[in-house]
């Protein structure tokens, strides 16, 4: 079988993680935690970078900092995964989705001002497959109607619009380093801090609600609860896997943009099909490789066709919009013109670091079989 994902490993992650036990330094904020967050910072030229314990952690983190009451609005895609809403219903938000564009999966900016009313605080871009939304469209709206945005890059670690890193154009971003991300730490995140008046609020935050970062610092000679909080901040273990992968990032990101190539290649000009699009100024980390089909139908058709030959492929969200929660929690802006159409066509296929040349070939010519 060749399967949709396999973790990333350089094969050293065993060693670090026999390393930070050996310090006897296995709760967060050891030194493979400060080794991710300064390496993080310094690659993608941010203030400040917190690990979490998920990107979903990271998301609740930038919810809380939006300082949402109850009742305010905040404006997402219903093409992304739930985590993007749960965090802001944490907050007390009520969610408003709007449509995508079909090209890249991706909020459509356009469709932003018009669901846009009185309660609106935050817009919430998901960077889709590491494509970047249009943010120059979104901060240009975010700044007219003084509106926080807080990037969902949990798919876009190393992908940049305009040369700007994605996660780093908002006033917050959030990756996720979770075993089917394209650098993992098994279950992981970071929240980006792009205006330092927020990191020592957040360090409260991922602290349990205590001053005990400044403690650590000896910025106080003792530490205290001083305001609400929980528990985001992974253990030193966590980070201890994922430093070998940071350190080996280029090379790994170069690795799965050739099986992207590769795969495009074999299916851009194929009539039965629809592939990937990347608009100028935008830099991808080759997250993933999709295909749509005509329609579910024929895309629960070839899933099964590759199945028969021990390929795993698989389709992604079902919009939030049309799930319970969704329709309890919020509600859609606007007609829903591409995003269930579009989301019942895609098909995902397999795509990791390790991924060989020949099983590469063997996804491509089971695909091709299809429609022979």
């Amino acid at each position: 079988m060749i399967p949709f994902n396999i973790p990333p490993s350089t094969g050293e992650e065993v060693l670090f993680v026999q390393k930070a036990i050996a310090n006897h330094k296995i709760c967060g904020d050891g030194e493979f935690t400060k080794r991710c967050s300064k390496w993080l910072e310094d690659k993608f030229h941010v203030q400040k970078v917190l690990l979490t314990t998920s990107g979903t952690t990271a998301l609740d983190m930038a919810a809380f900092l939006c300082e949402l009451e109850p009742g305010d609005e905040v404006i997402l895609p219903s093409f992304t995964f739930s985590s993007t809403a749960t965090a802001f219903v944490l907050a007390g938000a009520r969610l408003v989705f709007v449509d995508i564009r079909p090209d890249t999966m991706n909020m459509d900016e356009t469709k932003i001002e018009e669901a846009i009313t009185e309660k609106t605080k935050v817009i919430v871009p998901v960077h889709y497959a590491g494509i970047a939304c249009e943010m120059d469209a979104i901060m240009r709206i975010a700044q007219k109607y003084n509106l926080k945005v807080v990037e969902d890059a949990a798919q876009g670690v190393m992908s940049t619009y305009k040369g700007r890193p994605l996660g780093t154009i908002g006033d917050f971003g959030c990756f996720s380093f979770h075993e089917t991300k394209n650098y993992s730490m098994g279950e992981g995140g970071a929240l980006l801090i792009n205006d330092s008046r927020y990191n020592e609020r957040a360090e409260i935050l991922r602290e349990k609600g205590t001053n005990r970062s400044r403690f650590l610092r000896g910025q106080v000679d003792k530490y205290t609860w001083v305001d609400f909080g929980d528990s985001y901040l992974p253990s030193d273990l966590n980070a201890a896997y994922l430093w070998p992968q940071l350190l080996s990032a280029d090379k790994i990101n170069d690795f799965r943009l050739a099986i992207w190539e590769k795969y495009d290649r074999a299916f851009r000009d194929n009539p039965h099909i629809e592939t990937p699009f990347v608009p100028d100024g935008c830099v991808h980390n080759a997250h993933m490789y999709y295909l749509k089909c005509q329609d579910i139908e024929e895309r629960t058709a070839l899933i099964q066709h590759l199945k028969s030959k021990n390929i795993q492929a698989v389709f992604h969200y079902v919009p939030l919009h049309s799930a319970p929660a969704g329709l309890k929690f919020g509600v859609f802006s606007g007609e829903d013109r591409y995003t269930t159409k579009e989301s019942d066509r895609l098909l995902r296929l397999p795509m990791y670091y390790g991924l060989t040349d020949l099983e590469v070939d063997q996804v491509i010519e089971a695909v091709k079989e299809f429609w022979t």
